[in-house]
C-alpha cells in the first residue's frame, strides 16, 4: 500500500471465512494501483462501466491498471437496461476478448451496474472474480457489499441472480461529488434504512447531520460510508444467504421494489422507492401499535428532509399493490412478510399483522 493510501484510507472487513473480503473507503482511491493489483490474481481484466460513468472514470481506472491486459465493456445507463439482454452483453464481450478463467471482472459504476457485473463473474465459465467501485452513494451503502447479484424480470425486481461475493469493494468517496442531487438523495434513502433496523445512533445522527450530508460535506460522506458499510457488514457476516437476520436489510424494499416494477423500471429512482417503501412500514407499524406516533413522525420528517418520497405513487391500487409484493422473496407458504420496525433502532421480518390492516393502509393511500 502506498503513503497516500494510508493517509486516507479507511478498512472494514466482510467477516465471511475463506470469502472475507476488505472494504476500501476514502477520497481519490481509484486512482491508487495497490488497492487493485492485490486482489486481482491473473493477467486480464475487464472493466463493466455505463454510458454516464465511463466518461468520468474509466480512464482513471485504465491507467491505475497499467500492466494488465484490459478491456471494456459500456452499457446504458438506467434501472430499465437490467436485463438479461443487456447483462449478455458483458457475456459476449468476454468471449470475444478470449478472456480466460483467470480474468477478472471489475463493476465501475452504481447499483445497476454491480449487480450485473457480479452476475457476470458468477456465471462465466462457472465463476471468476470480481471487484467492485462502486460510484453512487446507494451504491458504496448498499448494493456493493453483501455479494447479492443479478438482473430483474418483467415480473419481479432481481429475481435473477446469485449471490457471489467480490474480491473487494473499493468506496472512493470522490465518485459522489458528480452525482446529481437526486442521486445523492437516493442513496440517503439506504441510509436511513441502517439506522432503523438496529442502530438508533446512526438514526438520531442523521437527524442532526442530514443538511451536511446533502451539502457533500467530505467527512460526513465518508461518515456515512464507513457507518453504513459497517452496519450491512455485521449482518452480512450472521446470515449470507439471507435465512433469517440478512432480511432485515430489507426494510422498505417489499413496498419499494412493487413501486418499482408497478411504475416501470427507472420511474422511480430504487432509493426513492425504498425511502417510501420506508414510510410505507412505520406507518403500519404505529398501526399495529409497534410506534408511537411520534416515532413515526421522525420518520417522515427524516426521509423528507432527504427530498425523498414518503408516500407511494397514487396509480398503484390496493390490489396491483399485493399482485407485485405477492412476488416478493421473502414471502412465505403464500404469506407475505414484511420488515417492520418496533421502535427506532430496532425492525422485525414478520407476517403477524393482521392483512386488513394492510389493506386499509393501502386503499388510504389510494384516496389521500
Amino acid at each position: 500500500m502506498t503513503e497516500v493510501v494510508k493517509q486516507v484510507v479507511r478498512t472494514l472487513e466482510v467477516e465471511l471465512g475463506e470469502r472475507s473480503y476488505p472494504i476500501y473507503i476514502g477520497p481519490g482511491l481509484r486512482h491508487q494501483a495497490e488497492l487493485y493489483r492485490r486482489h486481482i490474481p491473473g493477467r486480464q481484466v475487464m472493466v463493466v462501466t455505463n454510458e454516464t460513468v465511463a466518461p468520468l472514470y474509466l480512464q482513471d481506472v485504465m491507467e491505475a491498471l497499467d500492466g494488465f491486459q484490459v478491456a471494456s465493456v459500456v452499457l446504458p445507463d438506467g434501472e430499465r437496461f437490467k436485463t438479461l439482454e443487456v447483462w449478455q452483453e458483458i457475456i459476449d464481450t468476454l468471449l470475444q476478448q478470449r478472456f480466460n478463467r483467470q480474468c477478472t471482472l471489475l463493476a465501475l459504476g452504481g447499483g445497476v451496474v454491480g449487480d450485473m457485473t457480479g452476475f457476470a463473474a458468477a456465471c462465466y465459465q462457472r465463476g471468476v472474480p470480481f471487484l467492485q467501485l462502486p460510484t453512487t452513494l446507494l451504491a458504496q451503502v448498499d448494493s456493493s457489499v453483501g455479494g447479492k447479484t443479478g438482473v430483474n424480470h418483467p415480473l419481479g425486481k432481481n429475481m435473477i441472480g446469485a449471490f457471489y461475493q467480490p474480491r473487494c469493494v473499493i468506496g472512493d468517496t470522490e465518485t459522489l461529488n458528480t452525482l446529481d442531487q437526486r442521486q445523492l438523495a437516493a442513496g440517503v434513502g439506504e441510509v436511513i434504512k441502517y439506522g432503523l433496523i438496529d442502530d438508533p445512533e446512526f438514526f438520531a445522527w442523521m437527524e442532526q447531520n442530514m443538511d451536511g450530508l446533502l451539502q457533500r460535506d467530505p467527512a460526513a460522506l465518508v461518515y456515512v460510508v464507513e457507518r453504513s458499510c459497517r452496519d450491512k457488514a455485521r449482518v452480512v457476516a450472521a446470515d449470507e444467504k439471507e435465512s433469517g437476520q440478512r432480511a432485515l436489510l430489507n426494510l422498505g424494499h417489499t413496498f419499494g421494489h412493487a413501486i418499482e416494477t408497478g411504475m416501470g423500471y427507472g420511474e422511480w429512482l430504487h432509493g426513492e422507492a425504498v425511502a417510501a417503501g420506508i414510510c410505507m412500514a412505520a406507518d403500519l407499524s404505529r398501526r399495529l401499535g409497534w410506534l408511537s406516533a411520534g416515532e413515526q413522525g421522525r420518520v417522515r420528517a427524516l426521509v423528507q428532509r432527504a427530498g425523498l418520497p414518503v408516500a407511494p405513487p397514487h396509480e398503484l391500487g390496493r390490489k396491483r399493490f399485493l399482485e407485485l409484493m405477492a412476488v416478493d422473496k421473502k414471502v412465505l407458504a403464500g404469506k407475505i412478510r414484511l420488515v417492520l420496525p418496533k421502535g427506532l433502532g430496532h425492525s422485525v421480518v414478520t407476517d403477524a399483522f393482521d392483512p386488513q390492516i394492510l389493506h386499509d393502509m393501502l386503499d388510504e393511500y389510494r384516496t389521500s
